[in-house]
């Protein structure tokens, strides 16, 4: 079992008749979805999603696939297979189109129906649209695709076969095998079988919950808890869950009509992805029950129910500004409840619990994962996984779509079932399928591109750390003038702190030593402004940490006068 590694260099032209996989995002984090198959001189994309910022990213709006690795090569781009509508698998699309606007989409009807509503938003209309369902055969140069039915959760997802000369490769996407499904669509494992018996060699699968023992949960094991929410609550009830989870405000649109509740959508991804799923019939709205949300003032809060985006903290979504009561219209009252209907995405737990003790201060009763049944994940857990390992019976597998973690115990789980050779790669590990075996080949270098209100990629690490430093140390200003004459200290130095426990303080004990430095500099020939500026830099910052057990962030003028 090969496991990456961080020295690789460049890999070599690629072979005649081997196939190259290249990720681009989604293995080593949960989210930013992307990966490249090069054959015969084309390229075929599956996925092109987005990962979401976390508390260490401050400023950033969205972290999208780095796309610099095929940047000169977009004329080669056969087509962009989108598995389904989750924005970690979507949401970087309007980005590549900026690039190349005419890269043929493929995927599910309502996942090309939610991506269109994004296109229209970034002002992307003329898009080339090949919409299929399971079953369908499509080929886009040396890439023959076929599509298998998987469920998730969210409606229509798929697993993608690409047949080249090289070999089959089968992607499951993003998966779990629910046999009761609310949509009654499920895995079709009779497909991953058939694929299996025609020989799959190189297998990408899920790895999300692959530490997770036994079966995911069926999605209507919940319903209980939803109705028991509904009948123990006194007020209002506010639902959070992600705005694509078509199934869980279907659960709650049946609980609120059960319990006759008006319901009302809060948050705009939410109303415009549930309008969406309404007209295509993936979400059934029974009459009447869905009312304006700001007519719901006019009803008694005992039949009251929102569907709320921001499950996850979000600062700006909905439920983040009903917990801080700077939402426009909801309030929350003493006696209310609020359920969070989702799962902790990785670095969002402090985040969430903000919102949870927000909510809780103004006395809502909050229902979440923590202390009740109100999520079931929509990947498949460890026993899932060997199942389809068993039935597929591949010849390499690559995990993918999960942290290092996840993707080591995927790899082990494949490596029990007797897989003949797992390769566990990382974003930018170049993978090769050569005469039916998989190994690496090398690796392109491939970052993180952030996203900062509509800067794309100006954004580096270093300014990032220099914002992190700001929010947590502040900063210190110091200005000095200096006779470019005689060389000595002139004005200052002047010094100003703010942001931190330092703001306010007398800075009497280091002006003399800032003084005695620069003397000394410019005695030995430092006489630039940089090289001085640098100094006063060292000086005040060796002082901070030694006095004040702080490192803010230094921004030393040398003025020449």
């Amino acid at each position: 079992m090969s496991h990456p590694h961080p020295e690789l260099s460049a890999p070599p032209e690629l072979a005649e008749g081997a196939l190259r996989v290249i990720p681009l995002g989604g293995l080593g984090e949960v989210g930013r979805n992307m990966t490249v198959f090069e054959y015969a001189g084309r390229l075929l994309v599956v996925d092109c999603g987005v990962l979401f910022p976390e508390d260490h990213h401050p400023g950033v709006d969205l972290i999208l696939p780095d796309f610099a690795p095929i940047r000169d090569r977009l004329g080669d781009i056969e087509a962009l297979v989108l598995t389904h509508g989750h924005e970690d698998h979507i949401g970087a699309t309007p980005y590549l189109l900026r690039e190349r606007g005419d890269i043929p989409l493929v995927g599910s009807e309502l996942t090309l129906a939610l991506l269109d509503s994004k296109l229209r938003e970034h002002r992307l209309r003329e898009t080339v649209h090949h919409r299929v369902r399971e079953g369908d055969r499509l080929t886009f140069g040396p890439f023959e695709l076929e599509f298998v039915a998987v469920n998730h959760s969210i409606p229509d997802a798929l697993a993608v076969a690409v047949r080249t000369g090289a070999g089959l490769v089968l992607h499951t996407g993003d998966f779990k095998m629910d046999q009761l499904p609310l949509d009654g669509r499920i895995t079709d494992l009779r497909a991953f079988a058939r694929l299996g018996e025609e020989g799959v060699d190189l297998f990408l699968t899920d790895s999300t919950n692959a530490e997770t023992p036994g079966f995911t949960p069926a999605e209507r094991s919940i319903t209980p808890v939803i109705d028991q929410v509904f009948r123990d609550s006194a007020k209002r009830v506010v639902v959070a869950c992600f705005a694509s989870h078509v199934h869980r405000v279907q659960q709650v649109l049946d609980a609120a009509v059960a319990h006759d509740r008006k319901v009302a959508y809060v948050g705009r991804s939410m109303v415009r992805n549930m309008m969406i799923a309404k007209e295509l019939g993936y979400l059934t709205v029974p009459a009447g029950v869905l009312v304006d949300a700001k007519e719901l003032a006019k009803l008694p809060p005992e039949r009251v129910v929102l569907i709320s985006t921001g499950s996850q903290g979000e600062p700006m979504s909905a439920l983040s500004r009903i917990a801080q009561r700077t939402h426009s219209f909801v309030h929350i009252e003493e006696g209310d409840t609020v359920l969070l209907a989702s799962s902790l995405i990785p670095g969002n737990e402090n985040a969430v619990y903000r919102v949870i003790n927000g909510l809780a201060r103004w006395g809502a009763r909050v229902v979440h994962k923590g202390n009740a049944l109100v999520h079931v994940s929509g990947h498949a857990s460890a026993g899932e996984l060997l199942y389809c390992y068993n039935i597929v019976r591949p010849r390499n597998v690559l995990p993918v779509h999960g942290e290092i973690r996840h993707m080591l115990a995927n790899a082990e789980l494949a490596r029990m079932t007797g897989v003949p050779n797992v390769v566990v790669a990382e974003d930018g590990v170049v993978v090769d399928l050569v005469d039916g075996v998989a190994s690496v080949a090398g690796k392109v270098e491939c970052g993180y591109v952030f996203v900062d209100g509509s800067s794309v990629g100006d954004i580096t690490e270093s300014d990032l750390k220099d914002r992190r430093i700001l929010g947590e140390e502040g900063f210190l200003s110091i200005i000095v003038v200096v006779d470019s004459v005689s060389g000595k200290v002139s004005g200052g130095p002047e010094i100003h702190a703010r942001g931190n426990a330092l703001e306010g303080s007398s800075f009497d004990d280091i002006r003399q030593p800032i003084i005695d430095a620069l003397d000394r500099a410019i005695a030995e020939g430092s006489t630039d402004a940089y090289h001085l500026q640098q100094t006063v830099r060292r000086v005040v910052g060796q002082w901070v940490n030694r006095t004040h057990r702080r490192r803010p962030m230094i921004i030393p003028v040398v003025i020449e006068a």
